[in-house]
């Protein structure tokens, strides 16, 4: 098995002793993603729609540095602070799926990192 990280500057960096992905035999593992704004560090600003749009432009971001991409993603889990949050974080999460979308969990949690509201994980094919 081969086992590669991957790291996109387009994507916040690790904020512990994970790597942003890892390829291991073309399968594309992203790490949880919280709503971080690459550029500052600092979580987004706005309600859990904006922070969904943040956290699935990270994905993406990380994705393409694996030379995969969001329409090859077979695997997602959501994690919401607050379930009362689904409806408005799937509406958005939806738009980047437009068709064939992934297999997927939600889950409500007691807390997040830096006190966001939604983190999302990744499993995908590489090109």
């Amino acid at each position: 098995m081969q086992k590669k990280v991957i790291t996109s500057d387009e994507a916040p960096s690790a904020i512990g002793p994970y790597s942003q992905a890892i390829n291991a035999s073309g399968l594309i593992f992203v790490s949880g993603q919280i709503p971080l704004d690459p550029l500052t560090g600092n979580v987004v600003e706005g309600g859990i729609e904006r922070q969904t749009e943040r956290v699935m432009k990270n994905i993406e971001a990380i994705l393409i540095s694996a030379s995969s991409g969001l329409d090859k993603v077979v695997k997602t889990t959501i994690y919401l602070k607050d379930l009362n949050d689904f409806n408005a974080a799937n509406d958005i999460y939806g738009a980047y799926f437009k068709s064939s979308p992934p297999a997927r969990a939600t889950v409500e949690v007691s807390n997040l990192p830096k006190n966001v509201s939604i983190e999302i994980d990744a499993i995908a094919i590489a090109d």
